[in-house]
């Protein structure tokens, strides 16, 4: 039975805060077609949430809002064909438990591990390694209960185009129940990290990307530090993190790092020297475990983020401006600017499409002033091409979207095609891809 509440609804960063005025909860993928095709005959709004994480009003709704909780697991690991069916529901920390059970894995993932795997592909959710594309990419197949009620298998070879809008959707083209991933044998990686000089990290940067399975850096504002990560695949056993490395991971990057973010909060014109001090804390780290469990990292301390994708061959030009930015402005910010890589696809919404890209993050901590911070460095990133990452924030609008995105049409067609009355729209997508409302019956 579906489940319905009125409640108020916030997500992870506290950015976007909502009254709804239910909550379903369907047992089953029968159920949730059921219930679109009355929702949609009786003119309501529908928005799917996983676990909270975009920063945009993605999921934003004053009518019905889907949960899709009680459809979580894996169906069936097929490991001739090297796939596993896992439902749409299910949380990516969860899953790469369950697959390593079954002795495979996904071959990259984020950094942030508590999303539903239906939400992480819907907004292209990504890692790193120019070797890898985004988590869309890893989709085989997928199904999706359209507003109708229909329920749609798609992928490469049947409904191919309604497959390439659905892989990075925002939740527009229906509702994904069941996901089809291409998966790996499961593989340890050998995790190193260190303190580094940005201008030794930016002289070897290309070495990095380029023989290394998984690469990233955080530069620290007002310093010239940076903290280098290093994943590569190995056979040797699993060691598990040393003290000093946990207690980086786990003390220093959450609880003490919420003591010094609370104090530039409070302090804000200790920035600059907070931003320091927590470069000289950055630990080494050396680690051998399972690649889910070394991807992502606990992150309790909560903060707004905006990341956009860039050209790859722009990313040093970039950074640079990024730096001067904060210095001219003298922009205080604390938290780290995050640098990844990741390879081109075909995925018609997907930041990546098309492009070898560099993935640029910048954050601001919960209760600092971020808009002005943002909307210069958005200006940089716009010069150079930039496509936002779909979950976080920005102030891009359908015309810009449109120049960015090559087959941003062809995404608009499929779309009007699966939800003429807009049973999957709220006030924000609306404005986003200029939608109009549908005209009176």
């Amino acid at each position: 039975m579906a489940t319905e509440q009125t409640l108020h609804w916030r997500n992870w960063s506290g950015s976007v805060r909502t009254s709804l005025q239910q909550v379903v909860q369907p047992s089953d993928i029968a159920e949730l077609a059921h219930l679109l095709h009355y929702y949609q005959s009786t003119g309501r709004h529908v928005r799917v949430v996983g676990a909270g994480h975009s920063f945009t009003p993605l999921v934003e709704t004053g009518d019905i809002l889907v949960s899709l909780d009680n459809l979580q697991g894996i169906e069936e690991v097929d490991l001739a064909a090297g796939t596993a069916m896992v439902l749409g529901g299910t949380r990516l920390k969860e899953l790469g438990d369950a697959l390593l059970s079954h002795g495979v894995a996904q071959e990259n993932l984020g950094d942030i591990d508590v999303q539903s795997i239906a939400g992480a592909i819907s907004t292209g959710t990504h890692g790193t390694g120019v070797r890898f594309g985004n988590l869309s990419t890893q989709v085989e197949e997928l199904t999706l209960v359209t507003a109708s009620g229909e329920i749609l298998v798609c992928s490469a070879e049947h409904n191919a185009e309604i497959f390439k809008a659905a892989q990075v959707s925002l939740g527009l083209l229906g509702v994904i129940v069941r996901v089809k991933l291409r998966v790996v044998p499961a593989t340890r990686l050998h995790f190193k990290s260190h303190r580094e000089r940005l201008d030794v990290c930016m002289d070897n940067i290309e070495y990095y990307k380029n023989n290394n399975d998984h690469f990233e850096f955080f530069w620290m504002p007002h310093t010239e530090w940076v903290q280098a990560k290093f994943l590569n695949e190995t056979r040797d056993e699993a060691s598990g993190s040393n003290l000093w490395g946990q207690f980086n991971k786990v003390v220093l990057e959450n609880g003490l790092y919420w003591l010094l973010s609370e104090t530039c909060r409070l302090r804000p014109a200790w920035t600059p020297a907070i931003s320091k001090l927590s470069a000289q804390g950055i630990a080494s780290v050396d680690e051998v475990d399972y690649s889910h469990r070394l991807f992502a990292t606990p992150r309790a301390v909560r903060f707004q983020e905006m990341e956009y994708n860039i050209p790859a061959e722009h990313f040093p030009a970039v950074l640079q401006e990024i730096k001067q930015s904060i210095e001219t402005h003298h922009t205080r910010v604390h938290f780290p600017v995050e640098c990844r890589f990741v390879q081109a696809d075909d995925i018609w919404l997907s930041p990546a499409y098309q492009r070898t890209s560099a993935y640029v993050a910048v954050h601001m901590y919960k209760g600092m002033p971020y808009r002005e911070y943002f909307q210069q460095i958005e200006e940089i990133f716009k010069h150079y091409q930039g496509r936002p990452h779909w979950g976080k924030l920005h102030t891009q609008d359908a015309e810009s979207l449109a120049r960015l995105y090559p087959r941003w049409q062809d995404f608009q067609r499929i779309r009007a095609s699966l939800d003429p009355q807009g049973l999957f729209l709220n006030a924000y997508l609306r404005s986003l891809f200029a939608i109009n409302e549908p005209a009176a019956l």
